[in-house]
């Protein structure tokens, strides 16, 4: 049972229900900044592609609402939550998250961001602005409705990470293991402002074809694996999970599950551990 902090848990719920109060649909999430309610499907053998068509909660971004009493109920199921999640691509506002990392070898995202605007002109607007604990930047941008703006990783530049329909943005006054997430100075009064159209056409890139997908899909696989293999102690099951996301949102899950295994086990982790995260990935990916 997770140690459960009372004054961060009142703290993000209440945070939760102002900004589900703004037309913010919210989830709860824990300390390692995912969802924190655990699937009712986790002990299936297989996957099980539900989006929480059995009524319970627990499927991720797919519990995300604005009904405070709703909420309520959420975060009271997972009195251990420490922050929340605001569901990306969903109505009123259709949220856009750019994500700028600030580690190495990506300390240069937001000069990336800069040179991709010179370059396809267009200037990122006054809009919400978060601030992670490690010193990144979350931008919040909306998008028109109709549009479905999918996750990437480092697709537009390295260090920016795009955050579309199917997945979430932490929300400002959240408690991680690594610190609180905060709004920027001079933009908590602000309200997320329209993506513009020329950054949306890159957010928004024409299908690939057949064979180019395949290729790309092999090379993105590798990456993952790889990713997978660099976990340290304590890294293991989030990078596993988060390489699972990436594999099913790009549609390469299943074929790559195996080789994913693979690789969590050599980092330390067992085979049941290693099947139980990627089949959580699947179930929050389903959706997409």
């Amino acid at each position: 049972m997770a140690t459960i902090d009372r004054q961060a848990a009142t703290l993000a719920l209440a945070h939760a229900l102002s900004a589900a109060e703004r037309g913010l649909p919210v989830i709860p999430l824990s300390r390692t900044k995912l969802p924190a309610l655990p699937s009712p499907h986790r002990d299936e053998a297989q996957p099980v592609l539900c989006r929480g068509e059995c009524g319970l909660p627990g499927h991720g971004v797919h519990d995300a609402t604005t009904d405070p009493a709703a909420v309520r109920a959420l975060f009271a199921a997972a009195p251990w939550a420490t922050g929340y999640g605001i569901a990306c691509g969903r109505p009123p506002h259709h949220l856009i998250g750019i994500d700028l990392d600030t580690k190495p070898p990506e300390a240069d995202a937001t000069a990336a961001l800069q040179h991709l605007a010179l370059r396809h002109l267009f200037t990122i607007p006054e809009t919400v602005v978060v601030i992670t604990p490690s010193g990144g930047r979350h931008i919040w941008l909306t998008g028109p409705p109709g549009t479905v703006v999918p996750n990437s990783a480092s697709r537009l530049a390295p260090g920016i990470d795009i955050r579309g329909a199917g997945g979430y943005l932490v929300g400002p006054g959240s408690l991680s293991s690594r610190g609180v997430y905060r709004l920027a100075p001079g933009t908590a009064h602000l309200g997320p402002a329209p993506c513009p159209s020329a950054l949306l056409d890159l957010l928004t890139p024409p299908a690939p074809t057949r064979h180019h997908a395949h290729k790309q899909g092999d090379h993105q696989g590798r990456g993952l694996v790889q990713f997978v293999l660099a976990a340290h102690e304590g890294q293991r099951n989030t990078r596993l999970f988060w390489a699972a996301c990436r594999a099913y949102e790009n549609g390469i899950g299943e074929e790559l599950t195996g080789a994913l295994i693979a690789a969590a086990v050599r980092t330390g982790l067992s085979e049941r551990e290693a099947r139980a995260t990627i089949a959580s990935a699947a179930r929050m990916s389903a959706a997409r």
